[in-house]
């Protein structure tokens, strides 16, 4: 479904350009923006206006933003590092670059494509778009990931990562030496209002949002931590460590300028590894914890900041 949003311009945001002004409001690129313009979908005191149009006060802008194109999903022999699998569900170890599910841009070679080919019967399950999917990692970050292979199996997993009963361990190479040995992130997050592309704490919209955390190691310019996840907002675990000043090694949103390098060392990806998930299968009702191993990168990483 098309979606119509409306915005009066106030004095002070005057005299900007239009496809800058949306890029502002929107969770939309700025190119995304130039294309909507283009094909007409953005009106400005009803009239339709090019990109390079200079707002002015009390301006009335119309943006009709066309529902997304359905995306075919294509199985594909894309190999899967399964740590648990049974006729209910199946837990696999997802690597860093490997995109969760298809999106505009990135229609194939993802998670849900290695897995429609691996389970026969997935399609439809919890979503056309997101079949047997019950939450996601973010592309850079790697770790273990539950999918269902029933609806009864999803909602029930679905509803525990709700109620925040799900047992979940991170692990990170932070930047800077973090003086605190644990502690607890308290800070609702939510849309940025100036970059809608981020996530922060400077939001209209903010969400509950908790994060434990424990250093497990610090080095002369990092600290390897443990992260524990209460609630499971987007880019949780990155906004928090970046608004304690250690952003995680290796994040190009979040990080800064240092973001690609701890010292001499350069930094591949996103030190961050999704390493233990707990929850209670939605059929034996008993509790099961499986554990995705440290990727080589990191340890490498880690390893190179143990001899300095």
């Amino acid at each position: 479904m098309p979606l119509t949003r409306v915005f009066h311009v106030s004095e002070k945001e005057a005299y900007k350009r239009i496809d800058q002004y949306l890029a502002n409001h929107l969770p939309l690129s700025r190119t995304s923006i130039q294309r909507l313009i283009k094909e007409k979908f953005v009106r400005v005191n009803k009239k339709e206006i090019k990109a390079n149009y200079k707002l002015h006060p009390e301006d009335e802008v119309e943006v009709c933003i066309p529902g997304p194109s359905p995306v075919p999903l294509m199985p594909e022999p894309i190999p899967l590092d399964i740590l648990y699998e049974d006729e209910h569900l199946l837990l696999v170890n997802k690597p860093s670059g490997l995109v969760v599910h298809p999106a505009p841009g990135h229609d194939r070679g993802t998670l849900v494509n290695a897995l429609l080919y691996h389970c026969k019967d997935l399609k439809g399950i919890g979503g056309r778009e997101r079949p047997g999917l019950v939450h996601r990692l973010d592309k850079d970050t790697s770790g273990v990931l539950v999918v269902a292979k029933s609806d009864p199996v999803h909602r029930h997993l679905s509803k525990q990562f709700k109620l925040h009963t799900v047992h979940r361990v991170y692990i990170a190479l932070i930047q800077g030496v973090m003086k605190k040995g644990s502690g607890i992130i308290d800070l609702p997050i939510g849309r940025d209002t100036k970059d809608r592309k981020k996530i922060s704490s400077r939001t209209s919209k903010p969400k509950h949002a908790i994060t434990h955390f424990k250093v497990l190691k610090r080095y002369n310019d990092a600290t390897l931590i443990e992260l524990r996840p209460q609630t499971g907002r987007t880019h949780q675990l990155r906004v928090h460590l970046s608004h304690l000043h250690h952003p995680v090694a290796g994040d190009k949103t979040y990080g800064g300028r240092g973001y690609g390098k701890l010292g001499n060392v350069k930094i591949g990806r996103l030190m961050l590894h999704a390493m233990k998930l707990g929850f209670t299968h939605p059929q034996t009702e008993e509790y099961m914890e499986l554990e995705a191993p440290l990727p080589e990168d990191m340890k490498e990483v880690i390893d190179v900041k143990l001899r300095e």
